[in-house]
């Protein structure tokens, strides 16, 4: 992964883990009148200087960190790029969703119309703004050829790309997929769009205690940006090659609210029954899982409609789960939050560590969750089971159940 604390996924989850924060002020400035001034987790390391000059310039900011977020994940895995191309591509495939896609590219290409007419709009508008450019993008890098797809789900679109991978694998449609989300639309655009849905944090006066999931002052969320890629396959195929195992995925849930198109269902009842399904696909008892990943994007509604919906599921069994939030560091990046946080999710329960929630002062009276916090704890040992959860303007809600390999 490529986020605000870091260019990979080592460097990400020791900051994550060690308190760091990557939020700040970012000042646009303004053809007439002041600058806006917003607060922002922009990337640490930006994809440009990743990728080759050549490959960054026929591609959007998103797919650039979806590219380099594949790559990691494909060198993780011992399959190095392009593994298809020598491993048979009829048996690998891509699911990469997004959430606003190539915002930045549509803007600027619009830009080049209004203020240079039709030459100086390039070649490679079209490709570029198209919300599955990133998913081609890294088909073309494995060589899938089973499938690529970009689903588009919101907040909630990283999480389903995860999930469908997981479908494609037990359908028999192919052995591994290379799958997440990304994001990269810190543009003035998107940020006054939020902040006038009044969805932003107001906190400017200390940035990087800003984004304060399920603390009792939290305001709004931090827009980030970024990319998660895992590359998933069935266990026969793993073993087969003697991979590397993080972790299983175990089980998805997938519901939507069908109540308002940017607002949850009262009670969390839809995110409830998508939890629900996960345990149900996972063959888990709500009482097995020990972590609890939330999307938690430091709203006043959405941290407290999640928080009732993990009441219903769990009951007096979650006095007894670790409930971290990662936004609070990394900010939202929307269509790849799903993707990045089912790594941590992954990591987490890899190494027994259940990251911190850095912002959190006073936790909300009505929320009762065993929020993690102010340093990591530690998960017990045996089997673990961990569940991560994501949801989406539209009504999208996600759940996934990630679980230890002894």
């Amino acid at each position: 992964m490529t986020t605000a604390l870091g260019g990979d996924v080592r460097t990400t989850w020791r900051a994550l883990l060690a308190g760091g924060c990557g939020v700040r002020r970012i000042d646009f400035g303004a053809p007439e009148g002041p600058a806006q001034v917003y607060l922002a987790a922009p990337a640490a390391v930006d994809p440009g200087t990743v990728l080759s000059a050549a490959k960054a310039s026929h591609c959007d900011r998103s797919a650039q960190f979806a590219l380099v977020a594949a790559s990691e994940a494909l060198r993780d895995a011992g399959l190095g790029e392009e593994p298809a191309r020598t491993e048979g591509g009829s048996r690998f495939a891509v699911v990469v969703g997004v959430g606003l896609g190539g915002l930045t590219s549509i803007l600027e290409q619009n830009r080049r119309l209004e203020t240079g007419g039709v030459g100086r709009v390039s070649p490679r508008a079209i490709p570029v703004m198209l919300p599955n450019h990133s998913a081609a993008e890294v088909g073309l890098l494995v060589g899938a050829r089973a499938g690529v797809h970009a689903p588009v789900s919101a907040c909630a679109s990283g999480a389903e790309a995860v999930a469908q991978a997981l479908d494609m694998i037990r359908q028999g449609r192919a052995d591994v997929v290379v799958a997440g989300g990304t994001e990269a639309a810190l543009h003035p655009l998107a940020l006054a769009g939020f902040a006038r849905l009044r969805a932003l944090s107001r906190h400017y006066d200390d940035p990087q205690r800003a984004s304060r999931p399920f603390d009792e002052a939290r305001d709004g969320f931090v827009m980030g940006e970024g990319a998660g890629i895992l590359v998933l396959e069935s266990v026969e195929h793993a073993a087969a090659r003697g991979a590397r195992v993080h972790g299983r995925l175990t089980g998805a849930g997938i519901t939507n609210d069908s109540h308002h198109v940017a607002q949850p269902a009262p009670g969390g009842t839809g995110c409830a029954a998508a939890v629900s399904a996960a345990l149900r696909d996972a063959g888990l008892l709500p009482e097995e899982i020990q972590h609890i990943n939330a999307h938690a994007t430091s709203t006043p509604v959405g941290d407290l409609t999640e928080a009732q919906a993990l009441h219903q599921v769990f009951g007096d069994a979650l006095k007894n789960v670790a409930v971290s939030a990662p936004k609070a560091a990394l900010g939202h990046t929307l269509g790849a939050a799903g993707a990045i946080e089912a790594i941590t999710t992954v990591l987490a329960v890899k190494e027994r560590t259940a990251p911190p929630v850095r912002s959190l002062d006073r936790l909300d009276p009505d929320i009762d969750l065993n929020v993690v916090g102010p340093g990591p704890e530690p998960l017990p040992s045996g089997p673990l089971a961990a569940l991560s959860t994501s949801v989406g303007f539209g009504g999208h809600n996600v759940a996934l159940v990630l679980t230890s390999t002894s």
